[in-house]
């Protein structure tokens, strides 16, 4: 057996239709479809499932979600303007050779923390 890549993350929510909206809205994500408590959406070949957590063992914060964006202050003003809370503004994280790394880490409206990255090469 070999692992191919991951198909599918799962997020834990309190409020699936506050949810829904902000990961459609203000992320931009397209939703594929609903089916009781859960939600799927699209992150370019990757399915993102929003789900109310059966029983106390899934109710805790998810891991963090890295979305990859092109250019990370462009994002970081549209999602802004959008109402997203940021922790922090686009800072570089690592530098390896000529690759820079940068981040910005946000909180959704369910309290999880996910982040903004942008990897570009420098002269």
């Amino acid at each position: 057996m070999e692992i191919q890549k991951i198909g599918q993350i799962g997020v834990p929510v309190k409020d699936l239709e506050r949810a829904i909206q902000f990961y459609k809205e203000k992320l931009g994500l397209p939703l594929l479809f609903t089916a009781g408590n859960l939600a799927f959406f699209e992150s370019n070949g990757t399915r993102l499932l929003l789900s109310l957590p059966e029983n106390e063992e899934f109710a805790k914060a998810s891991s963090i979600l890295y979305f990859q964006v092109e250019d990370i202050y462009a994002s970081y003003e549209e999602l802004s303007s959008k109402e997203v809370t940021f922790i922090d503004e686009p800072h570089l994280i690592a530098k390896m050779g000529q690759t820079e790394t940068w981040m910005a880490f946000f909180k959704d409206d369910e309290g999880n923390t996910h982040a903004l990255m942008s990897e570009f090469q420098v002269n």
